[in-house]
């Protein structure tokens, strides 16, 4: 019979967090949060930031999947 190991969950992840990826963007990540808050649509924020519709679909996605914090192992 087979051995079963469970799988790890290690309490990281290599994913940037939403704040790294919107400083890197140079959005403000605040007023990036306030707008999702808000439920603007992704055309409005894509025009207030001057990114695309598809890089505020990215962190939507991010924010919704992921939350805030990425977490990144750190010792």
């Amino acid at each position: 019979m087979e051995e079963k190991y469970p799988v790890s969950r290690v309490p990281w992840g290599l994913q940037p967090s939403l704040k790294d990826k919107t400083n890197e963007l140079g959005i403000n990540f605040d007023k990036f949060i306030e707008a999702i808050k808000l439920n603007r649509s992704d055309s409005e924020l894509a025009e207030e930031f001057g990114v695309s519709e598809r890089t505020i679909a990215h962190l939507r996605e991010h924010f919704e999947r992921y939350g805030l914090q990425s977490i990144v192992g750190r010792d």
